[in-house]
Parts: C-alpha cells; structure tokens; sequence
C-alpha cells in the first residue's frame, strides 16, 4: 500500500496555502486604508477547509451533464468577502488599519502554527524513512 502526501500531510497544506492567500488579501487592505471606496475584503477560512476536506475524502461534486452550474473548486471570488465595517469612513471606505494589522498579525501565527504542524510531519516522515 503505497503512501501518497495528500494522506500523509492531511489537511495542513492546505491550511498553509489559504493562511498564504489571506496574508495576501490582508496586506492588500491595509496597502489601502487610504483609498477612497476600497472595500475591504477577506477569506472565509473555515469554507475553504471544509472544500479541501471534501476534496481529500473523494465525496465532492462534480460536474456530469453541460446543463450542470460549475463547481470547480480552488480560492476564487466565491471565497471573497466583504467586511461589514464597525465604523465607517466618509470617503466610503470599509478599511479599518488598525484592524486590519491585528487580522494580519493573527494570520501570521497561524501561518506559523500550521507550518510547524506541517514540519512536524515531513520530520515524522524522515524518521520512518531513516528507521530511527
């Protein structure tokens, strides 16, 4: 039985990849706060999850007749919100700086946790390649 790394690493790749693209998006708010009608926008990450654990477990939809709405999966504009503003700007503005770096900074720790877990994986790995 051979072991392939989408069951090895689980889902911590992908928890990887979408901690990146919301630093992305985040960065991108914050980049501007000072832009007149900017929205400010961000991932639904408990969304994106549950599309890569449905995607790991072989059970998700596809696509069988051309009458059929697209499903095709990946971060795209469906996993883009818009933030609902605490206190909106005059310039109709929804950025919030403040905010938007404590977003970032948690983001950034959880970018780390989820590569540690990940680390820790391809050591457990090279251990039972190495037979210590």
């Amino acid at each position: 039985m051979a072991i392939t790394f989408d069951k090895a690493l689980g889902i911590h790749q992908h928890a990887l990849e979408a901690r990146v693209q919301r630093a992305e998006i985040l960065a991108n708010n914050m980049a501007n706060a000072d832009t007149p009608g900017f929205k400010a926008r961000d991932l639904d990450f408990q969304a994106m999850m549950q599309k890569a654990q449905d995607s790991m477990s072989g059970f998700s939809m596809e696509k069988t007749q051309e009458g059929h709405m697209d499903i095709s999966g990946g971060a795209g504009d469906s996993d883009l919100l818009y933030r609902v503003p605490n206190q909106p700007s005059v310039d109709g503005n929804t950025v919030d700086a403040q905010a938007e770096q404590t977003r970032f900074m948690r983001n950034a720790m959880d970018y780390q946790a989820s590569f540690q877990f990940l680390n820790s994986k391809f050591a457990g790995m090279t251990k039972a390649l190495k037979g210590e």
